[in-house]
């Protein structure tokens, strides 16, 4: 057990400040403190000595100099039991510190509210981290706390044992290592942003747990919910209104719908219903409800038990329909009190609402582990218009074919390679997922396409005149045939094949038309 006699406070999250001080002081604990957070308790009516006092150096360089002092430091890493440091500690006049209580200058919430660069700079604590390092290293002897929710539990030990256990000790101590490496992380990231570096010589990745999930992938894998990097609208920023917490397969899949969503142009009504991380059914429509039937039209098998992601706020007759079968979790950007209340009938479905649809052309960066490291690659923000295509077939697409094309490839963008996607009228009608062949996609999306005609009672399957994307080039002609015989006209592909030639051979035999991307979608 070790005794907390003196505590050194300096906080830039007052949550709680006052209350703590008071319970410390009541304990008999001697504080100091630095400018806004001495000024805090002492307004609230507690002694409190400011660091500048003690450490006999004042405050200087607007704030940037505190705390940088030997009598703090030494305080902090002097070793209770080494007689050597017991001795520097007499001869320097420099007293232990039991208790550091830190968090930091707020630098991700001025990036992320887009501040200047030199405010950003200001912003990059110094003394804070390095004292919290010597604090966290000195653990055996110093108890050492960077979030407001910890309080309580020092303060308990403090009541109860009259001193802070070594397991208390030691969990804080790791968790400050890890608020420096996060925050250290978070600069990093900004500073290579600033200056176009995406593969710097050396990256960190940090984070904060936002939930302890129930378990992983799978029931015996544990898993955890972790937030850090820009902010962007999507899961992680999202208000949960009702429904169960969110488990992991929910989270990724949640994520991937929404990320699809907003992808698609945001003046017409748009919803996407997700699989296991693929789409089984999109639709543009005239509203939110005719845009959510033509989805579902496309596989209602898959769609049972799916995610739905909307780009628009939530209204009654979108509610109504959407609940019409079972839904793990639905989100958007709002949701209107009507909607709210169909939802809340549906006690276990998840309701997630973000404010504001993500930029699919916002730079970012992915990550990916590998044994022994990871992949680290800037975000597909990769998208072509109609100026990015060329056509390379006799017959050109008409306007309407047109429209479908860039649908359909938008679309493959976020299904896993190799996939292909069939698309008539703003909706999918067919989708071949995840496929180790090409020709293998078109198949399956082509028998998806007919399953779904017939459950619908309708004579053909909508992959008759339908348009058809694929994410990648075609590396023969026998996935191309396969779509043709599906009833596809129109085909939207990178292009780039060794075969080209033959590939656009066979759609000038059929009668279709071919454009080029240029730009290769896969997603693995």
């Amino acid at each position: 057990m070790t005794q907390i006699r003196r505590a050194l406070l300096s906080v830039s999250d007052k949550t709680g400040l006052v209350e703590l001080a008071r319970a410390l002081h009541a304990a008999g604990v001697t504080l100091l403190s630095t400018g806004g957070t001495s000024r805090a308790i002492a307004d609230a009516g507690v002694p409190v000595t400011d660091v500048s006092d003690y450490t006999g150096f004042p405050e200087m360089m607007d704030g940037r100099i505190k705390t940088l002092h030997p009598r703090v430091h030494g305080g902090l890493l002097s070793r209770r039991s080494n007689a050597e440091d017991r001795a520097s500690m007499d001869a320097h006049g420099i007293e232990g510190i039991d208790l550091l209580v830190v968090n930091l200058y707020p630098f991700e919430a001025t990036v992320a509210k887009g501040a200047p660069f030199d405010d950003c700079v200001e912003n990059i604590d110094i003394g804070g981290p390095a004292m919290i390092r010597a604090a966290a290293k000195n653990h055996a002897d110093v108890t050492v706390v960077v979030e407001p929710e910890d309080y309580a539990a020092v303060l308990e030990e403090l009541k109860t044992q009259g001193g802070t256990t070594p397991g208390t000790r030691k969990r804080l101590a790791a968790k400050a290592f890890a608020r420096t490496a996060a925050y250290d992380a978070a600069i990093q990231t900004w500073f290579h942003g600033v200056l176009g570096e995406e593969t710097p010589p050396w990256h960190a990745v940090g984070g904060h747990l936002k939930a302890r999930l129930r378990y992983g992938e799978n029931p015996h894998q544990t898993a955890g919910f972790y937030v850090g990097g820009p902010v962007r609208p999507g899961v992680a920023t999202a208000e949960q209104v009702q429904g169960k917490e969110l488990s992991y397969n929910n989270i990724n899949d949640t994520d991937a719908a929404f990320e699809l969503v907003a992808e698609l142009e945001t003046e017409r009504p748009a919803v996407a219903i997700i699989k296991h991380a693929n789409p089984c059914g999109v639709a543009q429509g005239a509203s939110l409800v005719a845009a959510y039937e033509a989805a579902l039209r496309c596989d209602p098998v898959s769609a049972f038990g799916g995610i739905i992601a909307a780009n628009r706020p939530l209204d009654r007759t979108a509610a109504e329909a959407m609940t019409g079968i079972f839904t793990e979790v639905v989100i958007a950007p709002d949701a209107d009190e009507e909607a709210r209340a169909i939802f809340a009938a549906k006690k276990n479905l998840r309701l997630l609402l973000t404010g504001g649809l993500p930029d699919p052309e916002q730079a970012g960066m992915t990550v990916r582990t590998v044994a022994g490291g990871y992949l680290l690659q800037n975000r597909d923000a990769g998208r072509v218009g109609r100026a990015d295509l060329k056509v390379v077939t006799k017959r050109a697409p008409t306007d309407r074919e047109l429209a479908d094309l860039l649908f359909a490839f938008r679309i493959a963008k976020h299904v896993k390679s190799n996939t292909i996607v069939y698309a008539k009228d703003g909706a999918t009608v067919g989708i071949g997922a995840g496929q180790m062949s090409r020709v293998d996609a078109a198949r399956i999306a082509a028998v998806k396409a007919r399953e779904a005609a017939e459950a619908a009672g309708l004579s053909e399957p909508l992959t008759r005149g339908s348009v058809v994307a694929s994410d990648a080039f075609f590396p023969f002609a026998d996935g191309l045939l396969t779509a043709i015989e599906a009833g596809a006209t129109a085909v939207i592909q990178p292009g780039g094949s060794v075969r080209d030639a033959e590939v656009i051979a066979a759609a000038d035999e059929a009668g279709v038309a071919m454009v080029f991307t240029g730009m290769r979608h896969f997603r693995h």
